[in-house]
């Protein structure tokens, strides 16, 4: 099974758009919002520079916002400004068998402005090398018993793996239910691509660090452990991480309260557990967002998260005093390839019937991925 492949043009169309203005940019991509009104869905992920933000009908976390553009019956197309992996959802839930026969076999297509806009947690957990795994597990324990669980940012092929197992797919905001879920059913959990939201989420569960082997593709006998090792395990972590969130550390939590009295400290859980431990709390990104939101003029927060997020949510909450946790800078590198010139080029190639960087997961793929995110959904 191989991961989607995007139908790219090549780039050269693009180099008048880097040479135009902001003003005109905008102006360009405003016309098209206007001439295709509710057929046109832009869709932008929280990490996205500000003045793309500015230009999308909708943002969020990635699937909330496939979620809400596979609920949407006028949309016609999607531009998707995130990460690959987010397209990918995006056009397995909005390209369905369902929706499609609401509109007529007619498929709506996902576009990437930046087709190598990846995302680093993802790429470190292919297929082969995951498939690798369960075969030496079969060795080694009943894989029967084994819920395999994968955090959505991941590849279609990773989910279609989970879809055809058994297993499930969850999100920052749902991986506690998610397990709850899983052992209900199963002994063990394999867990991947991000070791550090595995592990907090099952630390949170009551399960002991020595019953959570981490697995690394790269060691060729059962990833670096013995079969004891794998035999007692509850939890196998898959060796990924986030590149934003596993810069911060305890130091940088312990430094911001010295420096600023009173603070509070906010942490993404795909951060090290140890950062999570010396934080006051910890959640997904839609519960920063909604923790300072509802807090009180004049309190003070550190957030350990993506830079353009925590600029953006300061520039929100004025009265607020709002921190980036530690000194490295957060910022997404692959989120941050997308740019108005990218949007715009991508928009205009859309609106004059040539889409480019279309972003297209098989049919089998997607059937086997929809099955574990469908699963995803039935867990309250």
């Amino acid at each position: 099974m191989s991961d989607s492949k995007p139908i790219a043009i090549g780039l050269g169309g693009l180099l008048p758009y880097l040479r135009m203005d902001a003003e005109e940019l905008t102006e360009r991509i405003q016309a098209i919002r206007r001439r295709w009104g509710s057929r046109l869905l832009i869709l932008g992920h929280h990490y996205q520079r500000d003045e793309v933000i500015a230009m999308t009908d909708l943002r969020g976390d990635s699937y909330r916002l496939s979620e809400l553009a596979a609920e949407n019956e006028a949309c016609r197309a999607i531009v998707f400004c995130g990460v690959h992996f987010m397209a990918e959802t995006a056009d397995i839930l909005t390209n369905q068998p369902r929706l499609l026969a609401l509109r007529g076999e007619q498929r709506a297509p996902v576009i990437l402005p930046d087709v190598e806009a990846g995302c680093s947690m993802a790429d470190l957990a292919h297929i082969d090398q995951v498939e690798a795994c369960w075969a030496q597990l079969v060795r080694v324990i009943d894989v029967d018993d084994v819920m395999p669980v994968t955090y959505i940012n991941s590849t279609a092929a990773i989910k279609a793996f989970c879809g055809r197992h058994g297993g499930i797919v969850c999100t920052s905001s749902n991986a506690g239910a998610v397990l709850d879920w899983a052992f209900a059913q199963r002994r063990r959990v394999l867990f991947f691509p991000d070791q550090h939201l595995g592990r907090n989420t099952a630390m949170a569960k009551g399960i002991a660090i020595k019953q959570m082997p981490v697995w690394d593709p790269e060691k060729p006998t059962l990833g670096g452990n013995t079969e004891e090792s794998i035999s007692e395990s509850r939890v196998i972590l898959w060796r990924g991480h986030c590149s934003v969130h596993q810069v911060f550390t305890p130091e940088d939590v312990r430094e911001i309260r010295r420096r600023v009295p009173g603070v509070k400290v906010i942490v993404h859980p795909e951060c090290p557990h140890a950062v999570v431990a010396e934080a006051d709390m910890s959640g997904s990104t839609a519960r920063i967002i909604r923790e300072i939101e509802a807090s009180e003029p004049g309190t003070r927060w550190a957030v350990g998260t993506e830079l353009n997020l925590v600029n953006r949510l300061r520039r929100a909450y004025p009265d607020r005093e709002i921190h980036c946790l530690g000194s490295a800078v957060g910022v997404c590198p692959t989120m941050f390839r997308i740019d108005l010139p990218q949007l715009c080029w991508s928009l205009e190639n859309l609106d004059s019937g040539s889409p480019v960087n279309v972003i297209r997961v098989d049919d089998e793929t997607a059937r086997w991925a929809l099955l574990a995110l469908d699963r995803m959904l039935q867990v309250k």
